[in-house]
């Protein structure tokens, strides 16, 4: 059966230059640059990608980054929370835009 998602895709992630090699390598630089020992560890900031990543629900970025947690040392326990993090900060923002119902359903008048 065919899908959408094609795991396959993932490890050729460098093709998508072939349209635009110039741009590619501007934004690969760019995210090597990101993802570089900084302020964060290679272990927060995979960490933070994969929260992103279910945040997104990219696919691609959840094999991606899970395989990047463990290999930056995170263990299920933390990728675990992190996807919690997520998912709270998400479900937060849903929550929030109940607000604009409600004083839309004042204005219209209940």
């Amino acid at each position: 059966m065919d899908q959408y998602y094609k795991p396959e895709h993932l490890p050729n992630f460098g093709k998508i230059g072939e349209g635009n090699p110039e741009l590619a390598d501007k934004f690969f630089a760019y995210y090597g640059a990101v993802f570089a020992e900084g302020a964060l560890s290679t272990r927060e900031k995979a960490l933070i990608a994969l929260a992103v990543a279910h945040t997104v629900q990219c696919p691609y970025c959840i094999d991606a980054y899970s395989k990047e947690c463990l290999q930056q040392g995170a263990d299920l326990e933390q990728m675990t929370e992190t996807v919690h993090v997520a998912t709270a900060i998400r479900g937060g923002a849903s929550l929030i835009h109940g607000l604009q119902m409600l004083d839309q359903v004042k204005q219209l008048g209940m």
